[in-house]
């Protein structure tokens, strides 16, 4: 039996995204190892996944509810389901962009030594925040029946809004993913990014109080961070908060401008990945 070799210039290039279907396979195994592996020899396993998201909002609750009175601003709507609505999409979002950033130095020896579209890596790991994401809408469904909270009709958007939070962790992790393999810097810059902008973005807060503090131009221009609008539309779908259109529509623009950065300048430096790490 005789096979023939054909070496093709360019095949790589014209048949990339066909690729992503073939090694679609190679897609699950890296997600179905990611969640095996991330709570691994710990003591509390996966309920770190429980544990993470409700520290974060009883330190949110004392800090902004009761030390700065926030909550004053939400008296239709239990503070805590307020803050942890919010908290929802931003943890989501930070998980993501640090294991993605970091994926791909973690792959060291699958990168450099077998081919296949390696956009995969992060996207494996995105897609493994978002089970973290899953476990904690769970605590939010125990929350609104502890305080016995009927969500408005607007709940059925939040669907939309889960898919933007993932379309802008992706697009964003993906051009990290790959400056960090040139940039062994981002390890270290990735983490303040994820702690200084949880102060940045409207979880401990709302958004409307920018506008009742510094206007309406303010609140605006604030929506340039696209969490911003994501938290907004997940409080909009959650506990009934006004909805703010020109958020949406700038959290939509940032999101999709960096998921074409982040997908060209990811194909760009694709090729030298193995030769960087």
């Amino acid at each position: 039996m005789s096979f023939r070799l054909t070496i093709e210039p360019g095949r790589t290039e014209k048949n990339y995204w066909q690729d992503l279907w073939r090694y679609r396979e190679l897609f699950y195994i890296l997600s179905w190892r990611d969640i095996r592996v991330r709570y691994k020899q710990t003591a509390v396993g996966a309920a770190w996944s429980i544990i993470r998201p409700l520290l974060t909002m009883i330190i949110m609750v004392f800090a902004f509810g009761r030390m700065a009175g926030v909550e004053n601003f939400t008296p239709n709507v239990k503070y805590p389901i307020v803050v942890f609505s919010a908290l929802l999409p931003w943890q989501f979002f930070s998980t993501a962009l640090s294991e993605s950033s970091n994926s791909l130095i973690a792959n060291t020896n699958l990168v450099s030594k077998v081919y296949f579209p390696r956009i995969i890596i992060p996207a494996a790991s995105v897609i493994t925040s978002m089970v973290d994401f899953l476990i904690s809408f769970a605590i939010l469904v125990v929350m609104i029946a502890w305080y016995r909270y009927l969500p408005p009709w607007q709940v059925v958007f939040l669907p939309l809004y889960i898919l933007l939070a993932f379309l802008a962790s992706f697009g964003i992790g993906l051009y990290i993913t790959a400056l960090n393999v040139k940039y062994r810097d981002f390890r270290y810059i990735v983490p303040f990014i994820v702690q200084f902008g949880l102060y940045l973005s409207p979880v401990g807060y709302s958004s409307l109080m920018v506008a009742k503090k510094f206007g309406p131009t303010a609140r605006f221009w604030y929506s340039l961070n696209p969490m911003v609008g994501i938290a907004d539309g997940f409080r909009w779908s959650i506990a009934g908060e006004p909805f703010y259109l020109p958020s949406l529509l700038m959290s939509l623009a940032v999101t999709f401008i960096f998921m074409w950065i982040g997908i060209r300048y990811f194909r760009r430096t694709e090729k030298t990945f193995a030769d960087n790490i």
